[in-house]
Formats: structure tokens, sequence, C-alpha cells
């Protein structure tokens, strides 16, 4: 059995600095069934990210055998609106699944999700919709399947009928890493990873011996035992290192040396086993299983435990002589005593040898802790960052860091380039357009919104304005200027509100597709290829009734008082979607909407005239797609003619204060119009891409 995942001295800190993981090595072999468990905020969604790929370490390496990768977070992962069978055959085709009838049919049998294939997602039990998540990814065959708490919120018999279901998947072949904080689901697994308050591994094997190593007669123990009084988390895992090589059940000894220094004692307290001083490093225990990574880096480890014990200049001959790299510890001995275990042993490898180099070292020698010692920036240690990526490809033989799978990153979804980049994306533009389509008329939320915007702003009109204001020869100058902007706002009011929820309701669904080798842009224009032609029909309406409530002129240029409107409505609906894409929840989409706003209507120009404005307020307006909608609006319509000629004095006071606002060529206002259009969509793609970044690259063992 040769090991599918290889987790080298993964670190992780918060961009606050705070220390998420610390060293975790551990290593899953084929077809294994593994739960990380620990208590909350241990790291556990952190670790498990790192190992699929989703999240890059601060430092260390994850290894992964070939092929595809599946992964379900917690939350929703496929939209809830369509049939279950129509969700997965869109899903078959954006993976470009051979024969996605087939394969639909097949994993509905396979999950006993047959029977209810017409039901629309919303509307499955809890069990039910987890299973179909998960169907989702077997679409496409994952050789490894991580899945984030995937029995939370079900009943303890759905549970155990998922992790049946888990099981099954192993027996055929499928390594599945799944985090639970159910010790039942734990117990059913065949190993068991433990976290400890910050981050540390505590423990890797099976449960058997991990109830047997915490002292405990449950799984349910382990969480008291790592509660203990002092610093039972660091205790546990400094213990865990020796243990790991004389006692059977447990995964093969981790690559990075014990913790030089007595370790932290813990009360009697935190139970009958409590950590006691760490013992001397025993030898390693060969294990036939091992493959030809796993030996190089535990020959690393040995050569790095005889240089501590040794002395850096004779280990520097030996490496060299064996030519095996040397750990950079930017010194020209390790880091010894309270300050932590020389940095070379404890990170990723640079190519096939195993632990990594570089100025960085990773965990406490590193700085993870802040203890003193050696520290540095991160360096070629971390492969799954871009400068480590490079580095180590550079370093090691061809085969040991190179890219898995490349087309399922999301990041090579999005440099695809070329004739086939450009049909694979075609591609998936038109699978997400038509499934938009469908999501959009069975939704009756979004529906409501679309419908409500646009009678929200006509009664609006109703009640404000009288009729005639555009009448030539009694023209009421006040109204119609009012009446320009509001026609205006509300072409912007249509777009922005369309394009607010758009991204943030259905992130966990977006982020899973990502992952899966979405492209950015195919999900962005997707969104605009449903959206934009309702916005035509919505702007064409509303031009129609206003028209026929006598709330416009009877002659005018309604072609390019049209164009003008759409222009200014798809503005707005960038706009609106870069936001959505911006921030993490609806709610906060919702309270974007009136700052976004209330510059749209100050600096317009309709309540004061942009000529009349202070510098600062006019250097404002020209970032408000609305100043530019309201201008060329005003030109359609033959404002500074009716003004002029009317029969009001109102008309030569604002023919003054507005100047030559009204003048400009409307095609001037298009152009400016399409360039705020043009930067809105191309920065929430951007921002698309960031938010769902994954690690860049990915290793065969």
């Amino acid at each position: 059995m040769g090991s599918a995942i290889t987790v080298q001295a993964v670190g992780q800190r918060t961009r606050s600095g705070d220390v998420i993981l610390r060293d975790v090595s551990l290593t899953v072999d084929d077809g294994e069934l593994v739960a990380i468990i620990g208590a909350s905020g241990s790291g556990k969604t952190t670790l498990l990210d790192i190992m699929s790929g989703l999240r890059s370490p601060w430092g260390g390496s994850v290894l992964r055998a070939p092929g595809n990768v599946g992964y379900v977070p917690q939350g929703e992962a496929i939209h809830t609106a369509l049939p279950l069978a129509r969700t997965l055959r869109y899903a078959a085709s954006l993976r470009e699944v051979a024969g996605p009838d087939v394969a639909v049919v097949d994993v509905l049998r396979g999950l006993d999700l047959s029977g209810r294939s017409v039901v629309p997602v919303g509307d499955l039990s809890g069990g039910e919709r987890k299973r179909a998540s998960i169907a989702a990814e077997l679409l496409a065959k994952p050789g490894l399947f991580f899945l984030d708490e995937p029995t939370s919120g079900l009943d303890p018999a759905r549970g155990s009928e998922l992790m049946r279901v888990l099981r099954r998947l192993c027996d055929d072949g499928t390594t599945v890493v799944l985090t639970t904080h159910n010790p039942l689901d734990a117990d059913r697994c065949d190993k068991i990873a433990v976290l400890a308050a910050g981050g540390h591994l505590a423990f890797f094997g099976t449960p058997a011996a991990a109830r047997e190593y915490f002292g405990a007669d449950s799984l349910d123990e382990i969480y008291e035992r790592l509660a203990g009084l002092g610093d039972p988390a660091k205790a546990w895992s400094r213990r865990f290192f020796p243990f790991s090589r004389t006692m059977g059940g447990v995964s093969p000894a981790p690559t990075i040396p014990p913790q030089p220094g007595q370790a932290i004692l813990v009360p009697d307290a935190a139970g009958p086993l409590s950590a006691g001083p760490v013992s001397a490093p025993l030898d390693p225990v060969p294990d036939a299983d091992f493959d030809d990574f796993d030996l190089e880096t535990q020959a690393l480890a040995d050569a790095a435990a005889t240089e501590t014990a040794n002395g850096a200049a004779g280990a520097a001959g030996a490496a060299g002589a064996a030519g095996v790299p040397r750990p950079a510890n930017g010194a020209a001995g390790p880091a010894t005593g309270a300050a932590g275990p020389a940095t070379g042993a404890a990170g990723p490898a640079n190519g096939a040898a195993g632990p990594a180099t570089g100025a960085a070292a990773v965990g406490d020698a590193a700085g993870l802790d802040g203890a003193a010692g050696v520290t540095g920036a991160r360096g070629p240690a971390d492969v799954d960052g871009p400068a480590g990526a490079a580095a180590a490809r550079a370093a090691g033989p061809a085969g040991v860091d190179q890219p898995v799978d490349a087309a399922r990153w999301a990041g090579a979804a999005d440099a695809a380039t070329g004739p086939a980049g450009a049909l694979r994306a075609l591609r998936q533009w038109s699978v997400l357009t038509r499934r938009n389509a469908e999501i959009l008329a069975r939704s009756k939320l979004t529906l409501a919104i679309l419908v409500g915007s646009p009678i929200a702003v006509l009664l609006m009109f109703l009640v404000l304005f009288r009729p005639g204001a555009f009448d030539p020869a009694h023209p009421n100058p006040a109204a119609t200027e009012m009446i320009l902007f509001w026609v205006a706002f509300g072409g912007f009011f249509f777009g922005l509100t369309y394009g607010l929820l758009a991204i943030c309701s259905e992130f966990g669904v977006l982020r899973r597709e990502r992952f899966a080798g979405l492209g950015a842009g195919a999900y962005v224009l997707a969104k605009a290829a449903v959206l934009v032609p309702v916005l035509a029909l919505v702007d064409l309406l509303f031009l129609v009734v206003l028209r026929g409530l006598g709330r416009l002129p009877a002659v005018g240029g309604y072609p390019a008082t049209f164009v003008t409107l759409l222009l200014s409505s798809v503005a707005a609906l960038g706009l609106g979607l870069l936001i959505s894409a911006a921030v993490s929840e609806p709610s906060q989409a919702t309270i974007a909407m009136p700052i976004v706003c209330f510059p749209q209507v100050l600096f317009v120009g309709a309540i004061l005239p942009v000529p009349a404005m202070a510098l600062v307020g006019r250097w404002i307006s020209y970032a408000m797609t609305n100043r530019w909608a309201f201008e060329g609006l005003g030109h359609s319509m033959g404002v500074q003619a009716l003004w002029a000629n009317g029969n009001s004095p109102l008309g030569a006071p604002l023919l003054a204060s507005y100047g030559t606002t009204f003048n400009r060529a409307v095609a001037i206002d298009w152009l400016i119009l399409a360039g705020f259009t043009v930067a809105f969509f191309a920065a929430t793609i951007a921002v698309v891409i960031r938010k769902t970044r994954t690690a860049a690259t990915t290793a065969t063992r």
C-alpha cells in the first residue's frame, strides 16, 4: 500500500500572526478513511484545506498522489433550486465527465438517491443533501476525497449511514479525509489525527492506539486529556514522536526530530497517562510500505539528528558526501536548546530529498512560537507557495514536485491560453449560462427582486411627478431635471440590485467549483449573460411605461436614451457583482447598498450642477457612473433646447448653472460608461480569483 498524502512539517499562520498549525507531519495511505479531530479552534479545517490543496501552508509541504481531488465543505456545496438530477448533470458537464447522464445515474444509485432525483435539492433532508454534495464530487471519480464536518447537523442514524457511504468509497480505493467533532465518527475510521490547542499534532494513528496512548476508555476522554492544566497541547505533541516509533497501530514516525529539552509536565488532572519528559529519540523502525520518498525523508531526518549530536561541521561533510541536501539554518550550526531543533529536518522537501531547506524554518524553530532561535522569511521550503514551488521544481528531479492534474486547479483554469483554453472557457460559460437561467426561473426570491425593483421606482415616479413636465409650450424645467436624474438612477438601481446577491449568496458553491477547475472569467461572464438581457427588457419597459404615463416627452431620441440607460444598468450590474464578490455574506452586501447609492445621488449633478460644485466634489463626480448617464439622457432628450425655448422663467437660470454639461456628444458618455463596465467586470474576476485561490501546485509521491 502506497501513501496517498504526505504532510511534511506543515505550519500555518493567520494574517495577524497567530499560529494555527505547528509542524504537522503525517502520512495517509491509499484507501484509508482518516478523521481529523480536536477541540474547536485547533486547526482541523485549516489542516484539511491544506491537505486538499484548497489553501497553501505558511511553511511545509503536502505531497499528493496523482488524480482528481474532491472536496465537500461544511456549508451548502450545490445549488438548492434545481432538481437533484439536473444539478448533478450541470456538475458533470462543468467537470467534462464523459457520458454525464450515465455518470449521474450511477452516483445516484450508489448513494441511494435514485428515488429523489426529481426533487429540488432544497427539499431534500439533511442527510440526503450531504449525500447529494458527495454525489457531485464523485462524478469525476476522485482518488482523494476531503469532507469538512460531513455529519454535522445529522441525527446519529443519518450520520452512521453517511459514514458507511464513505467506508464503501474507501473499499473501492478512494482515500477519504474528514473533520469531525463526533467521536463515534472517528471510531469508524482507520486512523485519526488529534489536533490540540494551538495547532499541535498530539497523535496520529488508529483509534485503538489513540485510546491506549491517551489512557482513555473512549475517544471522548481524549478531549479531557487535552484540556489539562499547564500546557498539555505541546506536551502531548512532544510525547508523540518517541511513542510513534515504539507502538503498533500508529502512523510511521514523523519526519521531524523531537523537540530538544524537557517537555512541560502535565499535572495528574490531565489524566492517568499525562505526558512526561520526552525520552531520547529511538532508532526508526523501517516500514515495508514506505515508498522511496518516505525513505529519503527519513534518511534526512536521521542525518539532521546526527548533526545535532555531533556538530554542524561533521554533519555538513557527511551530507555533502551522501548527496543529501543540508538544511539551511542561516548559521554555522543548528539551533539547539530551548530555541528549537535544527530547521532542516522540519521542513518540506526541495525536490526529491524530503525535508525542506531554505532560510525559513517551520514550527517552533522558525519562530512560530516566537521563541529564540532560527528565524526569517519563508524560503523555498514552502512547496505550496509560488516561490517555493518554483525553487522546488528547479532543485528536484522531474516527477517529484510537478503539478498533478493541473487543469483541475483554479489557477490553471484561469491561466489557460490558446485555442484549447478558450474552448474550455467557452464550454464552461455555456453550461453556467444555461444553469443560471434555469435557477433564475425557479428562484422565487430572485424573481421577486427582479420584478420588485422596477415596480418600486415606477410607483415613485407616479407619486412624485405630474404629467406634462416636458410640454414644449409650458415646460417645468425643475421637474424635467429631476425626472432625468431619477430615470438615470433607476437604471443604476436595477443593475446594482440584480448584482448585489448574485455571488455572495452562492460562495460555497463557487469555491467548490473553482476547486474543481472552473474559470473565474467564465463564471462572472455567465452571470452577465443571463442578467444583461433581463436588464435590457426592464429598461425598455421602464421607458415605455413612463412615456405612456406622460412623464417623458412625446418626441425625443429614445433609441439613444435606451442605449444610455442600458449601459448605465450594465455598469451598475458590474459594480454590484464586484461588491457581491468582495463581501463575505449577503447581509454585508445589503449594508453596502446605501453606501454605494448615496454618492450616486449627491455627486451626479442633479442636486447641485457639477460646474457649481467645489473642486473635490467635481473630482468625485468623475467616478460616478450615474453622472454620465444623467448627462447622456439630458443630451438625448434635448433639455437645453427645451429650457431655452420654453416659456418658463426657470429655464435661463438652469441653462446658466449647467453651462456646457449637456453639450457633449452622447457617444462620449457611452464610451465612459462602457469603460466603467469593463473595469468593474475585470475587478470582479480578479476578486473571485483572489478569494477562491487554491494551492498553485501539488506533488506526486
